[in-house]
């Protein structure tokens, strides 16, 4: 985590007993646009491969997990709280669950989608496939760092 980012967590804590799981990451392949809807509250939802964690041997999410979801200037911009974590084949995620992710249609996640896990599993030499197992996770936003503009 980045100076950055620290600052803003400790600041937004302040006195109060911080909870011992953060993170911070930014959104795929178009942070800025989708930190917004977060932001706005249109994106309650994200999801990710889940061979990506076992390759990086990286924990599953939890609902004790708090993120700094950050710009594409590594900038902080919203702290939110995971709420709910299922891991779904991607041709059985429902459409209410792509809307939640808030970037339009269940037609237009499942294109966004297809074309970001196939960039990203690809030069790991690994198959993209539709029943390939996502975390999806819903979230809430807890705080707005108003002190930056991107």
């Amino acid at each position: 985590m980045n100076q950055a980012a620290k600052s803003y967590w400790e600041s937004y804590w302040g006195d109060k007993e911080r909870p011992a799981s953060v993170t911070a990451w930014m959104f795929g392949d178009t942070p800025d646009e989708l930190a917004q809807l977060v932001i706005e509250e249109k994106k309650t939802a994200t999801c990710s491969a889940h061979v990506l964690y076992e390759l990086e041997n990286e924990p599953l999410p939890t609902t004790e997990d708090y993120s700094i979801i950050l710009n594409s200037k590594e900038e902080p911009v919203a702290i939110i709280k995971t709420t709910d974590v299922s891991i779904v084949p991607m041709n059985e995620v429902t459409e209410e669950f792509a809307l939640a992710e808030g970037e339009g249609s269940y037609e237009e996640w499942k294109e966004i989608h297809d074309r970001y896990f196939k960039s990203e599993l690809l030069p790991r030499g690994i198959k993209f496939s539709e029943d390939m197992l996502l975390v999806c996770e819903r979230f809430t936003l807890i705080d707005v760092n108003n002190r930056e503009k991107f």
